[in-house]
């Protein structure tokens, strides 16, 4: 699904309006709004107003056509039985002027019906409290820039003091849907619709936790008019997981789901790898193999029942890799589907130059995560270079040691630095945060809306790698698998926290929540 900015948002409104893309008729505004309205209304009904004749809802509207969108859904829900408060914030005697076109044209169409109308200019005009079942948000709409003026700023803070659920209409109002920041006083929605494509602001933070639950309403715009842009900029869906996971034959044998080699693994380290591997094993992969120094080799065993342990030559005295493990490490990728390589590998340098000499020689889709990233922090002439698919997978930190720069903060700078990353190692890069973004190197950015701060824990990055790597053996593309990986291991500790708590959240959780998440998805 395309996700958008302020200004790409409203030009295709506007494209839409005017009918600028060839072969596709103008839709007025009128026609518009009033489509948006009515797909809100069976949107309310559906999550929030069951029985519409047993609910009394309140509406905040605006003077634009945010506040337009609102009365629209006061008018479709008092005809069907809700008791509907609108409160206007404008004068009576100026409402002609002061209100949109479309906006007024609304609201003149709400006089025969049963929508109480109270103008408000001033916050003492207020009950001291609402007696509704909902509070709808319909102040300022999306295309709003700057903090809000006027009676707004008390608006929010009236609703906000309110012990009743809030729904906001496109954007919470005082949210920059460009970058999630907040103006000083925000609408805290429990629920927020957004028109046409979902807005980037509402899955960055502090935006996120205004925006609430999330969901994106068809308001009529027809595809060929959204296409015509080129957005490269995608929220991914459980749609999208569902048509893209590995298919799971009735006929099939372990073969038939890959095999899996993960090179893991140093002294002090056997964890992550033991996670990596069980998460790939929990996502479907046939046969996983764990690659590890021969000193440590025991200790997987103890670790992993399901996994089959490959003892590697390593540094004597050191617990790691040796570069005398090269010719075994590539036999055993001869035999195999798709590669990890990272988890637990640790810093030491003869490690370092075994991965650097490794990454040359691959043949088939790789995932490279932690200290297999490390490995090229003081040259990455390589990953520059012809090689297997490559999937990258760092954290801030490992993002500078690969491009010398951080990753900028705000959305579009932070997309563009992923873009020529993407392309300088013609990899799919997946850049760990809250949210979590994946760029490929055709310039397509994919932002991922699970997850949550419970799984900022050690290990959580090793499942991820685990997850996506079986995907990959499981003969997902490379872009498929990571989007897919991304998405289900969020989802997985998002059913983790709501069980377990955040603050107790393990790594190790986001494995045993993994079956739940996968079963939601398939469902979706």
């Amino acid at each position: 699904m395309k996700l958008v900015s302020r200004d790409l948002m409203r030009q295709v409104d506007n494209a839409a309006i005017d009918g600028a893309v060839k072969g596709i008729p103008a839709i007025p505004i009128l026609d518009l709004m009033e489509s948006a309205g009515l797909a809100l209304s069976e949107a309310l009904v559906e999550d929030f107003i069951e029985s519409p004749a047993n609910n009394s809802v309140a509406i905040f509207c605006g003077k634009g056509n945010n506040g337009g969108d609102g009365l629209v859904i006061a008018r479709y829900l008092s005809d069907w039985g809700a008791s509907v408060t609108v409160y206007l914030t404008v004068d009576k005697k100026s409402a002609d002027k002061e209100l949109s076109p479309a906006s007024l044209a609304n609201l003149t169409r709400l006089t025969d019906t049963n929508v109480t109308i109270h103008y408000i200019t001033d916050s003492a005009q207020l009950p001291e409290s609402l007696s509704s079942d909902l509070i709808i948000d319909a102040l300022l709409g999306s295309g709003v820039i700057g903090a809000p003026r006027g009676i707004i700023p008390n608006l929010i803070t009236y609703l906000n003091s309110q012990d009743t659920p809030i729904c906001a209409i496109d954007n919470p109002t005082g949210l920059d849907i460009d970058t999630g920041a907040i103006a000083e006083n925000c609408i805290n929605a429990d629920f927020t619709y957004s028109l046409a494509m979902p807005k980037i602001g509402h899955y960055f933070f502090p935006g996120k936790n205004y925006a609430g639950i999330t969901r994106t309403i068809d308001i009529g715009i027809p595809v060929t008019v959204v296409a015509s842009f080129g957005i490269n900029e995608n929220l991914i869906t459980p749609e999208y997981v569902a048509e893209n996971l590995p298919p799971r034959p009735p006929d099939a044998h372990k073969g038939t789901f890959g095999r899996l080699f993960a090179l893991v693994g140093s002294k002090g380290m056997t964890g992550a790898g033991a996670l990596s591997a069980k998460a790939a094993l929990r996502a479907g992969a046939g046969v996983v193999t764990v690659g590890c120094p021969d000193t440590l080799e025991q200790i997987f065993e103890i670790k992993l029942d399901e996994a089959m342990t490959l003892g590697l030559p390593s540094v004597a005295k050191r617990g790691a890799l040796s570069m005398r493990a090269l010719g075994d490490i590539l036999t055993t990728l001869n035999k195999s589907t798709s590669a990890l390589i990272g988890p637990g590998l640790g810093r030491n340098r003869e490690t370092e130059r075994l991965i650097r000499k490794l990454i040359g020689k691959i043949k088939i889709p790789c995932v490279l995560d932690a200290d297999g990233l490390n490995a090229f922090e003081t040259d990455t002439s390589i990953l520059k270079g012809n090689h297997a698919p490559l999937i990258l997978t760092p954290h801030e930190g490992e993002f500078k040691r690969l491009t010398g720069k951080l990753p900028p903060k705000t959305f579009a700078e932070r997309a563009q630095a992923l873009r020529s990353a993407a392309r300088e190692f013609n990899s799919i890069i997946l850049l760990k945060g809250g949210p979590t973004l994946i760029a490929d190197p055709s310039g397509n950015i994919y932002l991922n809306p699970t997850g949550n701060s419970g799984m900022a824990t050690g290990g959580s990055g090793d499942v991820l790698t685990g997850i996506i790597a079986s995907f990959l053996a499981q003969c997902a593309s490379p872009l498929q698998a990571t989007i897919c990986g991304a998405y289900l291991h969020g989802l997985s500790g998002d059913l983790a926290a709501s069980e377990l708590g955040e603050r107790s959240l393990i790594a190790g959780d986001l494995i045993e929540f993994l079956p739940a998440a996968l079963d939601l998805v398939e469902e979706a």
